[in-house]
C-alpha cells in the first residue's frame, strides 16, 4: 500500500500538468482525460511490479538473516533496477553461505577434540551447569556425574573461575563407586564457545599415581611384617643345621622339610601381595569384556580338581541354564573362584562338601535392582563367629591365626576378592554360623545387551 502511494505521489506531476493545459485550451479534452488515465494505470502496474519484486527479495534477506539461506536461485524480478539488487543479495547469500559451512565445520572440529581428549571433559554454561560432556567423561563417571558436580570443593573452585575469570583448580577425593582421586581444572572461556559454554571443566584421574605410591608403603610394611616370623624360623634352622643338627640326618631332612614349607609359605605371601597390589592399581577402572561364565567354568573346575583331591572334600556344582553374560575380566574372575573354592577347601574338612552355585540375581533383597548373577561357594565347616565377619576382607585378618598358618592361608585371599568384586561393580557377601558352614556370595552386574 505504501509503494502503491508513492506511485501515485510521483505521477501526480504529470497528470496536474495535462489537467492545466486542458483547462487553458492548450489540448483537447479528451486527448488530456486519455494521458491522464494511461499515466495512472502505467503508475499503477509498475507500482505492482515493485511491491511483487520487493516481497521476493525482502524473503531472500530475511531467510540469510536468519542463517537460512534459500537453498533455490531467487526469482529474477521484473524491473531492472531491482535486478542490480538481486544479484548483490545472491552474492551476500554465497558468502553468507560459505561463512556458516565454515561455522559448521568449526564447530564439528570443536566437538571432535573435546570428545577425543582422552580427559574428561565437561563444558559449563552461564547456569554452571554441564552443556555437554566428553567420551571420557561419560566413560569414568557416567551415572555419578551430577554427584561429583555436587561436589563441595569443586563447586567453589566453579565459583571463583567464575567470579575472577582465571584457572581455578582442586584436589578431590570421590568415594563411589570405588575410591578415587581426581585433580579438577576450571578454565573460563571468554569469548565463550560456540555452544555457549563459558568455562570448561577438566578432570584428570590421580587415582593410580597414588595408590602406586600407597602401594609401595603397604608392600615393604607388609611384607616386613609377615615375613619376619618364616624368615627367623629359617635363619634358626641353618644354624641348627650348621651346629647340633650337623651330623644328625634324620633331624636334617625335618629340619629341611619344615625350612621348604616355610619357603613356599614366602612365596605364596609374595604372589599374593604383588597379586593384590596390581588388583588395587586398576581398581578405579571397571573391565568392559563380555564374560560368559558357563564357558569359564568347565576348564577351570578341571585345572582345580588335584586341589580338592588334596583337600579330600567333595565338589558340587549347581549352574543355571542360559546363564545371561556378565562384564568382567576372566582371569580375574578365575582369582575368584579359586580363593573361594580354596577357603572352602581348607577349612570345609576333610570328607565335607564343597556347593559352587551359579545363578541369575533376582532383583531386589539383598541384591541391586539391576540384573546380574550370583556366585556362591557353600562349606560345611565350622563357621564363623558373628563378630569376625566385618573383618574378613581385611588384609592378613585371620579368625584363627594358628589354623589359618597351617593350612597355608596367607591372610589375603578374601582382601583379594574384595578388590576384584570392587573392580567389576559387584558386591561381595559372607554368611556363616557357628557349626553349620560359610557362605560366601559374589554379585555381578549383567553386560547389556
Amino acid at each position: 500500500m505504501r509503494t502503491l502511494s508513492l506511485t501515485l505521489t510521483l505521477s501526480a506531476t504529470p497528470v496536474v500538468a495535462l489537467a492545466i493545459m486542458a483547462a487553458l485550451g492548450w489540448t483537447p479534452l479528451w486527448a488530456a482525460l486519455f494521458a491522464i488515465a494511461a499515466t495512472l494505470a502505467v503508475a499503477a502496474a509498475v507500482a505492482a511490479l515493485w511491491r511483487n519484486d520487493q516481497a521476493l527479495l525482502a524473503e531472500a534477506l530475511r531467510r540469510v538473516a536468519a542463517d537460512a539461506a534459500p537453498q533455490t536461485p531467487i526469482p529474477t524480478p521484473t524491473l531492472s533496477s531491482m535486478q542490480a539488487l538481486q544479484r548483490e543479495i545472491e552474492r551476500l547469500v554465497r558468502r553468507v553461505a560459505t561463512r556458516t559451512a565454515m561455522m559448521d565445520q568449526l564447530r564439528r572440529a570443536d566437538t571432535a577434540i573435546l570428545e577425543r581428549l582422552p580427559d574428561p571433559l565437561i563444558v559449563l554454561g552461564d547456569d554452571r551447569g554441564p552443556r555437554r560432556y566428553n567420551s571420557a567423561a561419560r566413560a569414568a563417571f557416567g551415572d555419578d556425574m551430577p554427584a561429583v558436580l555436587r561436589h563441595p570443593g569443586l563447586r567453589a573452585a566453579i565459583d571463583r573461575a567464575f567470579a575472577q575469570g582465571s584457572l581455578q583448580t582442586a584436589e578431590l577425593s570421590l568415594p563411589v563407586p570405588t575410591p578415587r582421586e581426581v585433580h579438577a581444572a576450571v578454565v573460563p572461556m571468554d569469548p565463550p564457545l560456540a555452544d555457549g559454554g563459558r568455562a570448561v571443566l577438566v578432570l584428570s584421574d590421580r587415582t593410580r599415581e597414588r595408590l602406586v605410591e600407597q602401594m609401595r608403603a603397604d608392600f615393604v610394611a607388609n611384607a616386613s611384617h609377615e615375613l619376619r616370623t618364616p624368615l627367623a624360623s629359617l635363619i634358626g634352622f641353618v644354624e641348627t643345621l650348621r651346629g647340633p643338627a650337623a651330623d644328625d640326618p634324620p633331624a636334617q631332612q625335618r629340619f629341611l622339610a619344615i625350612m621348604a614349607e616355610q619357603g613356599a609359605r614366602m612365596n605364596r605371601l609374595i604372589d599374593d601381595l604383588l597379586s593384590l597390589s596390581r588388583i588395587e592399581l586398576m581398581e578405579h577402572q571397571p573391565p568392559a569384556d563380555r564374560l560368559d561364565l558357563s564357558a569359564l567354568l568347565p576348564p577351570f573346575l578341571a585345572g582345580f580338581e588335584p586341589r580338592l583331591q588334596q583337600a579330600k572334600v567333595t565338589l558340587e556344582t549347581s549352574i543355571a541354564e542360559a546363564l545371561p553374560p556378565v562384564v568382567g575380566d576372566a582371569d580375574q574372575i578365575a582369582q575368584v573362584l579359586q580363593n573361594l573354592l580354596d577357603n572352602a577347601a581348607k577349612y570345609g574338612g576333610e570328607g565335607h562338601v564343597v556347593r559352587l552355585e551359579l545363578q541369575p540375581a533376582s532383583a531386589g533383597g539383598r541384591w541391586p535392582v539391576r540384573p546380574g548373577v550370583v556366585i556362591a561357594v557353600t562349606d560345611q565347616g565350622p563357621g564363623i563367629p558373628r563378630e569376625h565377619l566385618p573383618r574378613l576382607t581385611e588384609r592378613f585378618y585371620r579368625v584363627d591365626k594358628g589354623r589359618s598358618r597351617a593350612a597355608g592361608g596367607t591372610g589375603l585371599g578374601l582382601a583379594i576378592v574384595k578388590h576384584i568384586v570392587n573392580r567389576h561393580r559387584g558386591q561381595l557377601l559372607i554368611e556363616s554360623e557357628e557349626g553349620a558352614g560359610t557362605t560366601v556370595s559374589v554379585w555381578l552386574p549383567q553386560a547389556a545387551a
